[in-house]
């Protein structure tokens, strides 16, 4: 955990470095490229994006990596967690090469990956924690079946990536803090949660309780706020408590991914990410 001298300096460097960026969001004017991002990077946590918010900018029927990180780097990220829209898993030597020399000049660096399935004694497991290897990615945001965890502790250990269980609103089958719980109990403590603020709020859950029972076995953050349980909306319109959820991450010492998910306007949502981003930098300058 930070002491508190360097969570002063933190406060500073954000309150620094991000006030150009602010008040360009605030005009409306464009971002200029790394400049909010370059704010986040002092913040406790890594700020950035889940990738799906992204998935509108097409080429030829797909989503389009360029396109997304050409957004991505006009809003100052420098943080994905990749959805395989984007980023398709892959065994090809050379096309993980390219990928990440795209990623390099976008400066946008991918830290989790998502969300991967996993079934009970499948060779096919190995796959995604080979491939977040050779990417250099941290964590897998996965949907795990329940009698699949023995072979994902032995996983998480031989290549050292944790793997957070993402619940998906309600009726999932971890749509519930305390079945995610029960459910990693006994298991390598490299196996925990990627909390979707959205869908805990959908399922009447509260994302900052649980930030607090995962605790150090948070692996990823879905920022997503939701109105009544039902509706997606722009951060701050909801009801996600996100100063609160920020606070006890920063107290848990987490370091990180902290991915902004917006799932509306599709085709364009580019200036709608930009109003989340605005609302997530006042409440970590306000940390």
């Amino acid at each position: 955990m930070s002491t508190q001298r360097d969570a002063n300096l933190s406060r500073r460097g954000l309150l620094g470095g991000g006030l150009a960026a602010l008040g360009a969001l605030a005009a409306g004017r464009p971002l200029r490229a790394g400049s909010l991002g370059a704010a986040f990077a002092k913040a406790p946590f890594r700020l950035g994006l889940q990738s799906y918010s992204l998935r509108g900018y097409k080429e030829g029927g797909k989503s389009s990596v360029e396109k997304a990180l050409a957004v991505s780097r006009e809003l100052g990220i420098h943080y994905w967690e990749a959805y395989p829209g984007h980023i398709p898993m892959t065994e090809d030597a050379d096309a993980i090469e390219k990928t990440k020399a795209l990623l390099k000049r976008a400066d946008v660096e991918v830290v989790g990956y998502g969300v991967i399935p996993f079934k009970k004694g499948d060779p096919n497991n190995r796959k995604p924690f080979e491939f977040a290897k050779k990417m250099g990615i941290e964590y897998l945001s996965a949907d795990p079946d329940p009698d699949s965890f023995d072979d994902l502790d032995k996983l998480v250990e031989e290549f050292r990536i944790g793997v957070g269980i993402h619940n998906h609103g309600p009726g999932h089958r971890y749509d519930k803090i305390d079945v995610i719980a029960k459910a990693i109990e006994g298991h390598s403590p490299r196996i925990g949660c990627c909390i979707d603020a959205g869908h805990f709020l959908r399922s009447k859950e509260d994302p900052v309780r649980a930030a607090e029972v995962f605790g150090d076995r948070v692996f990823g953050v879905h920022l997503k706020d939701v109105k009544d349980a039902e509706h997606f909306t722009i951060l701050g319109k909801g009801d996600l408590n996100y100063p609160g959820l920020f606070k006890v991450l920063a107290a848990n010492g987490y370091k990180g991914l902290v991915a902004l998910e917006y799932e509306e306007n599709e085709e364009n949502p580019a200036d709608d990410v930009r109003a989340c981003l605005e609302e997530a930098y006042k409440a970590l300058r306000a940390l």
